[in-house]
C-alpha cells in the first residue's frame, strides 16, 4: 500500500530541492503544487505563468483531491509538495488524515528577501505563513498527532541528520545516497511555473551549503517579517534539530 506523505511549506523555503530529494528514491513518486491552478483560478492572480498553469492543471478541486487521495501510484511512497496559501480557509481538510505530514519553514525576514528577488510586491497572504501555522493546528486535531517540522536552515546545515530523523519519525527508510545527491536538470514532475522559480534547483546536485547572511529590508517587508515572526516561533519549537 502507497504511503503518502504531504509537505506543507511557502515559496522560497527550498520546497524544490526536498522535492528532488524525495523524487530522487527509486520507490517514491511526487507531485508538485497540485492546488496551484485552484489557487489561480478562485483568487484571480496575476502570478507568473498563469495561463500556462491554468491550462496545465485541474482548477477542480474536487479531481485534484481524488487524484491525490484515491489514485495509487506504482510507487511505495506519494511525495506530496504543498504551498499552504493554496489552501483556503474554511476547507474540509478530513482528506489529510490518511496521510503523514511535515511541515518545512522558514526565517520569515529571509522568506520576504527571497520572494522580491522574483516578484515586485510581497505580502501576508503570498508567503503563507499564516495559513501554514493554521494548517499545523488543523492537521494535528484531525490527525491526533502533531506534525512534523524542518527548518530550511537547519537542512542546508546538516541534511543527513535533519533527513534521517525526518525518515525514521516518518517510518521511511533514509536513503542516504539518493536523497543527499541528484542529477542536474529538469524535471517532467517540475511544475509548468519552474522557468520562473527553478533556475537554482535546476543547476543543482544536492543541497547548498548555509550561508548565514543578514537580511536587509525596506521598513514595510521588516514590519511584515516582524508580524510573521510569532506564527514561524509557533512552529519552529516543535522543529527537528541537527
Amino acid at each position: 500500500m502507497t504511503k503518502r506523505i504531504a509537505m506543507w511549506s511557502g515559496p522560497r523555503t527550498i520546497s524544490t530541492a526536498l522535492m528532488r530529494s524525495w523524487e530522487n528514491r527509486p520507490d517514491c513518486r511526487v507531485v508538485d503544487e497540485p492546488f496551484y491552478a485552484c489557487y489561480l483560478s478562485e483568487t484571480g492572480l496575476a502570478h507568473p505563468c498563469r495561463e500556462e498553469i491554468l491550462q496545465a492543471q485541474s482548477a477542480d478541486r474536487d479531481w485534484v483531491l481524488q487524484q491525490l487521495t484515491d489514485v495509487a501510484p506504482a510507487t511505495d511512497y506519494f511525495f506530496q509538495k504543498h504551498m499552504s496559501h493554496h489552501i483556503p480557509r474554511g476547507t474540509d481538510m478530513r482528506w489529510s488524515t490518511h496521510m503523514r505530514h511535515f511541515f518545512l519553514i522558514r526565517d520569515p525576514a529571509e522568506v520576504i528577501a527571497s520572494y522580491l528577488d522574483k516578484m515586485p510586491a510581497v505580502s501576508e497572504d503570498a508567503i503563507g505563513i499564516v495559513r501554514q501555522a493554521e494548517l499545523f493546528e488543523v492537521i494535528e486535531v484531525l490527525t491526533g498527532e502533531r506534525p512534523l517540522v524542518i527548518d530550511s536552515n537547519d537542512v542546508l546545515r546538516d541534511p543527513h541528520s535533519v533527513l534521517r530523523q525526518l525518515c525514521e519519525q516518518l517510518e521511511v527508510p533514509f536513503l542516504e545516497e539518493c536523497m543527499l545527491h541528484w542529477p542536474a536538470g529538469k524535471r517532467d514532475s517540475d511544475g509548468v511555473w519552474a522557468p520562473h522559480w527553478y533556475q537554482s534547483v535546476e543547476e543543482s546536485t544536492g543541497f547548498a551549503s548555509h550561508q548565514q547572511s543578514e537580511v536587509s529590508l525596506a521598513p514595510e517587508h521588516q514590519s511584515l517579517a516582524d508580524k510573521m515572526q510569532r506564527y514561524y516561533q509557533q512552529m519552529a519549537e516543535y522543529r527537528l534539530r541537527p
